[in-house]
């Protein structure tokens, strides 16, 4: 009997992409391929030859589509190397199964961006209809073209309603030498005939899966996540997806992307008109999948090929960059701004990109980032000396003249109008502005959040040593002991780490030492005082170690800042004049 491939009814197909796309009659010519630019080349066409078919094929009924080729084979795997990348072909559809990056790690192996689950996963496949298609599994035909190339190809007979018609599907890879991209394309050739593939509107979908690596235990947004973006006119919106069905993107795009902490996957089609689509379905032994799909509308040539491109490599400026000019890749692309899938920091991105200049200054001074993370942190925080002194000196101030500004509330408790007058002309009359003491700390604001943005998302920390047999990697959590299976009740932990005990530690040194007189006998305050950093002591305790290593050597510095300024201003508290009551006391009347 006949293997057969079951075609599933799919939504019809909308917009998508840039490039170039071509419908040939002919048989032999290779198709050529534009240069991609970031915007949307003209759409493929029918070209003249036997049959050029204006309208499509009637849809194909479910079940008809079978190999003309139905001998067993099995399974092959073939090897493709460049210096960067190493990837794992399958003649099982044609498929990559395996696409590890050279100059990155995940532990002791390459890292993976073709995540497996409890099986073999194939990413890059094809499946004959929409969206619900179920991916070939026929074993192909290939043909190693080069040390670079490979092209697999399979004969289909298609049952209609004019009798059996045979088209061949190819599927050609090509990786470049110092190049994170490949380019895939698909050609679908009827001979002298339009391959009758009509599936309700679509002809073929082509699918990445099932997750993009490195590998990971859970997503969050601020350990390891996956966004999902699309661009298009020149402007590059994120869409949400759920694991509740697909994200139907309906208009045309330049690219379309996946992004991890430090890794992304991007999508380039050709001009064809494709619907996408993301989707999150469940995938046995991965905690959350993440897919991407091209759908192909109705074929109107007798012979078509449509090119993709994929990048499948780091998340960094420097890697993305090299697609906005020709001369920088292989692929010769130029304006794809595909650095804004690298952008986190939005209004605080100048200063981030200013800071990250400085750690790498430290860095090349001492080839350590945890030493180049502590040198930057002493370096602000000799910045901001002169705003945290004026902070200080303004509280003092606002403490000298405290009596009398209870003095005013007092007498004036039932005339808001007239305190808030007095209290004017008493901050006149003594030189004080309320503002002076909020100013320098709300300056220091950005700085905190561009630095936690900088040593949270920074790609060069990942895998950076600092301090062997302990902090072997900044990216991640360090751990000093792991008790798995055992995880601890309500938190789910199974790893005791000591930089979350030194922040604490840290956090309520810092708290003790900062009080001023006033907080020191409010028992609000008090409570506040141990109440937030045990807090924060659970919301860090699985960030990654060079976060904490900055916010811990903060503390510390400031911790130090302030016992150099109390006793600058216990010096100069001796020398400022006694307070003396604003409102003089009335006289007895004889």
């Amino acid at each position: 009997g006949s293997y057969v491939i079951q075609g599933w009814l799919a939504p019809p197909p909308k917009k998508g992409a840039t490039a170039v796309q071509t419908e040939q009659s002919s048989q032999t010519p290779a198709p050529t391929v534009s240069t991609i630019s970031s915007s949307p080349a003209p759409s493929g066409t029918g070209t003249t030859g036997t049959n050029t078919a204006e309208t499509a094929p009637n849809t194909v009924p479910a079940g008809s589509l079978i190999p003309a080729d139905t001998t067993a084979k099995t399974e092959e795997k073939i090897n493709i190397e460049t210096n960067l990348v190493k990837a794992v072909f399958s003649t099982q559809g044609g498929d990559i199964v395996s696409y590890k990056l050279k100059e990155h790690r995940d532990h002791n192996d390459f890292l993976e961006m073709v995540l497996p689950g409890n099986t073999e996963s194939h990413a890059f496949t094809i499946a004959f209809g929409g969206l619900d298609a179920k991916p070939i599994t026929d074993i192909f035909n290939y043909n190693r073209v080069s040390d670079t190339v490979i092209e697999f190809y399979k004969d289909y007979t298609v049952a209609g309603d004019k009798g059996p018609q045979t088209f061949r599907l190819t599927k050609r890879y090509e990786l470049k030498p110092k190049d994170y991209m490949f380019e895939l394309s698909v050609t679908l050739d009827g001979g002298t005939t339009v391959p009758p593939l009509n599936f309700n509107g679509s002809s073929y979908t082509l699918e990445f899966g099932p997750q993009i690596g490195p590998k990971f235990k859970s997503l969050s947004e601020q350990y390891e996540y996956r966004n999902y973006y699309t661009y298009a006119n020149g402007k590059q919106k994120q869409k949400k997806v759920s694991n509740k069905g697909p994200t139907i993107i309906n208009t045309q795009v330049s690219w379309a992307a996946i992004a991890g902490k430090y890794f992304t996957f991007i999508a380039i089609p050709d001009a064809t008109k494709y619907e996408y689509a993301f989707a999150s379905n469940p995938v046995p032994g991965i905690p959350t999948s993440s897919q991407f799909f091209m759908v192909r509308p109705t074929i109107m040539g007798s012979k078509t090929t449509d090119v993709y491109r994929f990048y499948l490599g780091p998340k960094t400026q420097k890697a993305l960059s090299v697609y906005d000019f020709s001369d920088k890749n292989a692929f010769k692309m130029r304006d794809m701004n595909m650095t804004s899938v690298a952008n986190t920091s939005g209004i605080l991105a100048p200063l981030e990109v200013a800071l990250k200049w400085l750690l790498l200054v430290f860095y090349n001074i001492i080839p350590n980032y945890g030493i180049a993370i502590i040198l930057l942190t002493i370096f602000v925080k000799l910045i901001l000396f002169p705003l945290t002194k004026k902070g200080s000196e303004s509280t003092l101030r606002m403490q000298s003249i405290s009596p009398k500004i209870k003095e005013i509330q007092t007498k004036y408790k039932d005339n808001p109008t007239k305190m808030n007058a007095e209290m004017a002309e008493l901050y006149k009359k003594e030189g004080y502005n309320p503002m002076s003491g909020c100013l320098p700390m709300l300056l220091q604001i950005p700085i905190f959040f561009a630095m936690y943005n900088l040593f949270n998302n920074h790609f060069d920390l990942r895998g950076a040593l600092f301090i062997p047999g302990w902090i072997p990697d900044l990216s991640l959590p360090e751990t000093i002991w792991n008790f798995s299976p055992f995880k601890i009740p309500l938190l789910n932990w199974s790893d005791l780490r000591l930089l979350p005990f030194i922040y604490l530690v840290s956090q309520l040194l810092y708290g003790k030492v900062t009080q001023t007189p006033d907080q020191q006998g409010n028992s609000q305050m008090k409570m506040m005082l141990y109440a937030m950093p045990i807090m924060f002591f659970f919301i860090l305790y699985n960030v990654p170690s060079g976060l904490l290593l900055y916010w811990i050597m903060s503390n510390l510095l400031t911790l130090v800042q302030q016992l150099i300024i109390n006793e600058y201003l216990a010096q100069k508290k001796k020398h400022m004049p006694a307070s003396e009551p604003v409102i003089a006391p009335k006289r007895k009347r004889k």
